[in-house]
């Protein structure tokens, strides 16, 4: 590609404002600076779809010697083209990084950059592996994923759309976790169990929840609609509806106002409380 004749984001879908805004915001990265203009040109210009391109750019993180981007790529651009939910969760994810973390200011860069934003849709092809019964192919995805972003999904987890994953190193969910649409968790946060129990044993974030940085959520426990968990908080019991936590263990501190703290990422204890509780609170028994 010559730097005079700079790639023209043309012949899109229509309709598809999101992929269309990519491709300008890729082309004129090109010409303001070409140095990246070989590796813009063969991750986003080149391709037609968001879905195309998003395929490509996961297959290239997450190839292995043994399992090649071509095979990757295959059966990445395979989930997208099958599931519209998947599609859906895909641009409700990259929305949320751009309106949710001021680091971003073009769709650009979570796309390209932000390995909460490919962990989680590398996650999704995971789960649509494993509702499929591919089970061995899931687990697969799950090490790579692993390995390359040190985020720890489980296939089986069911998470909604619009989630923020917040730098995303160490981030753990295990196998029954369920989280809602809308939620916004940072690095470090696990929803986890407590032991050796089977069954249904992971937590239930429900929608807009915020969750502070190495928060760890225990066992088969509620987190109620647009409650905030603060940094660095263990959770082992209920968690009411718009309340805050923090603390080992974690008590209620606070009351939210806010019908879903995880759009405005306000991580302030006790935080935007009408009135904070003069002292905290023990969390609701199970």
């Amino acid at each position: 590609m010559s730097e005079h004749q700079p790639p023209i984001a043309t012949r899109r879908p229509d309709g598809d404002r999101l992929w269309q805004a990519i491709c300008a915001e890729a082309t004129s990265e090109v010409q303001r600076d070409p140095f990246l203009a070989p590796w813009l040109e063969a991750t986003i210009l080149t391709h037609q779809t968001l879905e195309d391109a998003l395929a490509h750019l996961l297959a290239q993180k997450l190839a292995t010697g043994a399992l090649c981007h071509q095979q990757l790529a295959a059966l990445m651009a395979e989930a997208l083209a099958s599931s519209p939910g998947i599609r859906q969760a895909v641009r409700a994810d990259l929305r949320a990084v751009l309106h949710r973390d001021p680091a971003a200011t073009t769709y650009c860069q979570p796309f390209l950059f932000a390995k909460g934003f490919a962990a989680l849709e590398a996650y999704r092809v995971g789960y649509w592996l494993w509702r499929k019964g591919r089970r061995m192919p899931a687990l697969f995805l799950q090490e790579r994923i692993s390995e390359v972003f040190a985020v720890d999904i489980h296939p089986a987890a069911r998470l909604g759309k619009g989630i923020l994953i917040d730098h995303a190193t160490g981030l753990v969910i295990g196998e029954t976790a369920v989280v809602d649409d809308n939620v916004s968790m940072l690095h470090e946060v696990t929803l986890g169990g407590t032991g050796k129990e089977s069954g249904d044993r992971h937590p239930k974030v429900r929608q807009g929840v915020l969750i502070g940085a190495g928060a760890k959520i225990l066992g088969n426990v509620q987190i109620g609609e647009g409650a905030k968990v603060g940094a660095g908080s263990v959770v082992l019991s209920d968690v009411a509806p718009h309340c805050t936590v923090a603390g080992v263990p974690a008590r209620v501190v606070g009351k939210v106002r806010l019908a879903e703290p995880a759009f405005q990422m306000n991580h302030h204890l006790p935080d935007d409380s009408h009135e904070a509780a003069a002292r905290p609170q023990p969390l609701s028994r199970r």
